[in-house]
């Protein structure tokens, strides 16, 4: 379901455009998020709703309920438009409409879907051109298109991203990485690329860039070395896509197979609101179990990020868990809550080490004593 209402009140939203689908799918890696929010059968969840992907992958735990909230329309829209593909088509139907792998029927697919929509998300949808997958309508993934049109060519030929994406031990990684990734010519791409006017400009919303601190490109740069060599890119959905343009069949948790018919069962146990995440909290005094935050503080200063914090661990049953993820905003609970919430650092580290969408610096887990 969706409710409408009346602005919420966020710092978030006075300093992000909200206008259009930033994100069509969402970069967070369910696997670990998952694994960080230890969802327990009948525990009441909240999610930052963003395309939808990981609101959906959380119903795999058969949670009690999962509320997505979200303060842009379009994003809304996208996780509306995802739950209808779940009632309406079969599991490669989704595919197909996703553009996880290659349709010529996306129009109809989404004509088939269309009737289980809200009028709001029916006139949303019917003016975007999703006959080229709804996964590749958002800025971030049209920012990515571009760089596999005009980047990747310079660092790699096709035939050398069909090898990087074929399965080796890591010494092979490593040297791979070595042979065609640490060159002068890759650094400077990097840099130009990921820095903060082009992605602030391409990509990401600039607000996103107001508390930031450090090198965008450095931190990328950085974390994709661990990508390509530490971890497995073959088995890599966000790096196939990135690469490709598509899954195939290295998919993300709630687009494989085995979850589809779970989801689809538990969909009734999932709802949307365009709200802030102050506001819901504001408007429901009930507990709370699990909150997956995305990266919710990179907008935020370091007194609202304390305010919001205090807010969700006031909420947060006993045991209940936080977690969200840093990139370039060091953002984690501050001292004044710490008779409320506790770190959970090394499960944190480990699971940071296993995140295969790896642009984030810092996954944070913090549980409520």
């Amino acid at each position: 379901m969706i409710r409408r209402l009346g602005r919420p009140r966020s710092e978030v939203q006075a300093k992000a455009d909200f206008s259009r689908i930033r994100y069509a799918q969402v970069w967070e890696d369910a696997d670990v998020l998952l694994e960080a929010l230890r969802i327990r059968p009948g525990d009441r969840c909240l999610s930052i709703a963003s395309a939808g992907d990981n609101a959906l992958a959380m119903l795999t735990q058969n949670p009690a309920s999962v509320v997505a909230l979200d303060l842009s329309a379009p994003q809304i829209h996208c996780l509306e438009l995802r739950v209808a593909a779940f009632r309406a088509l079969e599991h490669p139907e989704l595919l197909e409409l996703v553009g996880s792998v290659p349709s010529a029927r996306r129009r109809g697919l989404y004509q088939r879907c269309r009737p289980l929509l809200s009028p709001e998300a029916r006139r949303f949808w019917d003016a975007q051109p999703v006959e080229e997958g709804i996964g590749r309508l958002g800025k971030f993934e049209r920012y990515f298109a571009l760089f596999r049109r005009f980047v990747l060519p310079f660092l790699l030929s096709g035939a050398r991203v069909r090898e990087l994406l074929t399965p080796k031990p890591e010494a092979e990684r490593v040297a791979f990485f070595e042979r065609h990734f640490n060159t002068g010519r890759y650094r400077l791409l990097m840099k130009l690329f990921f820095s903060r006017f082009v992605m602030g400009r391409l990509g990401r919303d600039p607000a996103f860039f107001y508390h930031a601190e450090g090198s965008v490109s450095a931190q990328v740069k950085a974390r994709a070395r661990h990508a390509l060599t530490e971890l497995e890119p073959a088995h890599n959905p966000y790096l196939h896509w990135i690469l490709l343009g598509r899954h195939d069949s290295v998919l993300p948790l709630y687009l494989r197979p085995e979850h589809f018919a779970t989801i689809r069962a538990n969909l009734d146990r999932l709802s949307w609101e365009r709200l802030s995440l102050e506001d819901y909290l504001a408007q429901h005094p009930e507990g709370f179990d699990r909150a997956n935050l995305s990266d919710v503080f990179e907008y935020m200063s370091e007194e609202a990020t304390e305010a919001l914090l205090g807010a969700l661990a006031a909420h947060l049953r006993p045991g209940g868990r936080l977690v969200y993820w840093n990139m370039i905003v060091p953002r984690s609970r501050p001292e004044s809550l710490a008779h409320l919430l506790e770190p959970r650092l090394e499960e944190a580290e480990r699971l940071h080490r296993q995140d295969k969408a790896f642009f984030y610096s810092r996954l944070v887990i913090e549980e409520r004593k």
